[in-house]
């Protein structure tokens, strides 16, 4: 079988070149070619002999993700949906930044997938509502940021890992995805510009922290009270609010970075006066930036049971939910729902059609 080299780092490529009997640098060439330049084939390698060439269409592969379908929102934001070499598929998302934001033109942000779909049934996210298929590979990851910048006339310059499936639960392959991705040789994306946010693994958030991997976390939080959170998140019923947290104030003593907090705002749910009082109070015993999230319907994959009850709070309620925390000095944005005209924003990524894509 041919190796496929896409997700393969220096290191491996250098192994690889030997097997072949080649001097190392051609890992080099071979690196700058799959990342910095994004080749889709070995005969794009210009500066790569014939003879090289034809000895790695023999004995390798590039996989190139397809994409299936795009999607343009009125707002500028872009959904790809990209067919995998088994036929399974995920979608991505290339967000643009507000304009009236400070420095907006050198920024493009990509949203990620790390599974297609998710096992975590969150009762707010479309994914969960399709099942657990499997992870990607580190290959698939990178390749979401490659074939979505060669069809974007701007530099991607964030990734978040945002998408579809739950990061930690392929924690191998995301860890490697960032590494590629930050490559000065390759991609080079600076490692400020990756968060990783997950639902909840305080096991793999501690070691998070313990690798102290150089990108930013988040963690989708939507409540701190354990009755509530873990009515709309199963995956409280394995790791406590309280253990989770702790997780946190670990990760944060260890690596002296804020962590963010993600919370959709639910009218009625979490939005009242204690469940402000529980993140001022957070905020006391951790340094922490609070990210306030619209929720977005997913009528769309057809929920029932209390996913089917949730309703989103409105502009007004989110912006005085968001000034009570701001008087106690937390760092507080209210997101925008962007790409909600074509099923694009936080909650709605999903394969509809079945999980293959013909």
């Amino acid at each position: 079988m041919k190796k496929n080299l896409k997700g393969l780092s220096l290191a491996e490529l250098r192994n690889f070149v030997e097997s072949l009997g080649e001097k190392k640098y051609r890992a080099g060439q071979l690196f700058s070619w799959l990342y910095a330049k994004g080749a889709q084939s070995f005969d794009e390698m210009s500066d790569i002999s014939k003879e090289f060439r034809e000895t790695l269409k023999r004995s390798a592969s590039i996989l190139n993700l397809q994409t299936a379908a795009k999607d343009i929102s009125q707002d500028g934001t872009i959904k790809f949906l990209f067919k995998l070499e088994d036929g399974m598929a995920v979608e991505s998302v290339l967000i643009p930044p507000d304009q009236q934001s400070p420095g907006f033109e050198k920024r493009l942000t990509l949203c990620v997938s790390t599974q297609v779909g998710c096992p975590l049934d969150c009762k707010f996210c479309a994914t969960g509502a399709m099942g657990f298929t499997r992870n990607l590979t580190a290959g698939e990851i990178v390749d979401q940021v490659i074939q979505s910048q060669r069809q974007s006339d701007r530099r991607i310059s964030n990734v978040v890992f945002m998408g579809m499936g739950e990061p930690m639960l392929n924690y191998e392959n995301v860890i490697k995805s960032v590494a590629l991705l930050n490559d000065d040789r390759g991609l080079n994306i600076g490692a400020r510009h990756i968060t990783i946010s997950t639902a909840g693994y305080a096991d793999k958030i501690r070691q998070f922290a313990d690798e102290k991997i150089p990108v930013k976390l988040a963690l989708s939080l939507h409540s701190l009270d354990q009755a509530k959170r873990a009515s709309i998140m199963p995956i409280t019923k394995k790791y406590s609010v309280e253990e989770l947290i702790e997780s946190m104030i670990f990760y944060y003593r260890k690596t002296r970075r804020r962590p963010t907090f993600e919370y959709i705002v639910f009218d009625g749910f979490n939005d009242t006066p204690d469940d402000a009082k529980a993140l001022i109070a957070l905020s006391k015993r951790i340094p922490c930036k609070i990210n306030l999230i619209p929720f977005h319907s997913i009528d769309f994959m057809h929920t029932a049971g209390f996913a089917a009850d949730l309703h989103a709070a409105s502009p007004q309620q989110m912006e005085a939910f968001a000034q009570v925390l701001r008087r106690s000095d937390m760092t507080v944005l209210v997101r925008n729902s962007s790409g909600k005209d074509i099923q694009a924003a936080c909650g709605q990524l999903a394969v509809t059609q079945g999980e293959k894509v013909l």
